[in-house]
């Protein structure tokens, strides 16, 4: 990548800050830029785009522009990373980005610019790392006398003579379930998306290898699973600290850790998954005078787990009144803003069956339209020590040169993602 500067602008493409890095362009192409998103409108702008020799990489966020330009036969996929990581840096100094807060720092954006770039190259994007020698008081900035170890070191993301107390480690293995089911019981469609996320409070500069039943490392080292299934991961995504190289080569996990709390990485299964939560629904309607629901809920996951802060989002028609309830588990509230009726179970246990009956008014002919009030019903629950997938941790090895020991802590929890049941 050689980005030549970067703009930032407002929403009609005037300049409020802008950093020109090799003095190869005029300043004053962002004339052109701004033309091209006045005179276009929003759905014909492209993110990059090309005019007379110079390309202009652009990205939008809230009110606001950022903007790069080249003239050179630069990496345009690098520079859209390079605006996507300059915003994270941003929100993370000023809380918000947006045009007050540009115009607020605009000294501290300006050290971040010549910090984040050199010559039209990024350099390191990680807040922690920026934070040891730019820090924030107000809006005055101090500068240390001396670079940041991390810039020497070939770990950007981690800095060197990390002392901690306790050297402890955790994990989180996190699954959302998105799911469409019919009315029948027919599942239209599912997926699981999932992330291992990590909380590191590791001294020194470990090294740590991580081990999950992956059907794909079985295949290859022609071993078994053991009792348990291998699951196939799709689209997985890794944090940069993970050696891309080693896994492509072997599935092995292996990384250097940033300090603190950050996603590992992220990973995808369009798997067929039954409900974990099933809810039938019988709407009776009278004779537009009064209309009653039936709602069985019934969990379809082993009772050793337990499903917590389950809430059933039941529609009804807007114009209903006098709510009525009777649970035999939980409470049920009416909620008018959202023309629903939300049951809330505090603790669902595996392979349980509860009902709840609904009483409402229903003075006016409007609950003809049976569209609004038959919309798919939407599952809310978080299920700990459960993944939907099977996805399992068989090891994480920590090896550091002074030879501590340190714990690590694993969670498995699976929520819910986008989930509907459809009632008709």
């Amino acid at each position: 990548m050689v980005a030549s500067a970067v703009f930032i602008l407002d929403a009609k493409g005037k300049i409020i800050i802008s950093r020109n890095f090799r003095g190869d362009v005029p300043m004053s192409i962002s004339e052109r830029f701004s033309l091209y998103i006045q005179e276009r409108e929003e759905t014909d702008q492209q993110p990059v785009f090309t005019e007379e020799g110079y390309t202009f990489v652009y990205i939008r966020y809230n009110n606001l522009l950022l903007m790069s330009v080249t003239k050179r036969n630069s990496n345009v996929a690098l520079m859209l990373v390079y605006l996507y990581k300059l915003t994270d840096v941003f929100r993370d100094y000023f809380g918000e980005l947006e045009e007050e807060s540009i115009r607020d720092n605009f000294v501290i954006i300006y050290e971040l610019l010549d910090e984040t770039m050199d010559f039209g190259y990024p350099q390191t994007m990680e807040s922690k790392i920026l934070r040891e020698y730019i820090t924030q008081e107000g809006n005055r900035l101090e500068v240390a006398p001396r670079p940041p170890v991390a810039l020497t070191n070939a770990v950007s993301w981690r800095s060197e003579g990390i002392k901690h107390r306790k050297n402890e480690i955790f994990l989180d293995v996190v699954e959302k379930l998105n799911l469409l089911v019919s009315s029948n019981g027919t599942v239209l469609h599912s997926e699981i998306l999932g992330a291992v996320k990590m909380k590191s409070f590791l001294s020194g500069m470990p090294e740590l290898k991580l081990g999950l039943n992956d059907k794909l490392l079985f295949e290859s080292t022609g071993r078994t699973s053991g009792k348990g299934k291998a699951v196939e991961l799709e689209d997985i995504k890794f944090h940069q600290c993970v050696r891309l190289a080693r896994f492509e080569n072997d599935r092995t996990i292996s990384f250097i850790p940033p300090d603190g709390e950050f996603d590992l990485m992220t990973y995808r299964l369009a798997t067929h998954v039954k409900p974990l939560i099933w809810v039938e629904t019988v709407v009776e309607p009278h004779s537009h005078s009064r209309i009653e629901y039936m709602v069985k809920a019934k969990s379809q996951f082993k009772s050793r787990s337990v499903a917590n802060n389950v809430e059933i989002v039941i529609p009804v028609p807007g114009d209903v009144d006098s709510p009525a309830f009777k649970a035999s588990v939980g409470s049920v509230a009416y909620h008018p803003e959202r023309n629903a009726a939300v049951w809330s179970i505090k603790q669902f246990h595996g392979s349980r069956e509860y009902l709840m009956r609904a009483h409402f008014g229903l003075p006016s002919i409007a609950a003809d339209d049976q569209a609004e009030w038959r919309a798919p019903i939407q599952v809310r629950f978080e299920i700990p020590y459960f993944t939907v997938s099977g996805i399992q941790v068989r090891y994480l090895k920590i090896i550091e040169k002074s030879g501590y020991q340190a714990l690590p802590w694993v969670r498995y929890i699976t929520q819910n993602g986008d989930y509907q049941l459809r009632m008709v």
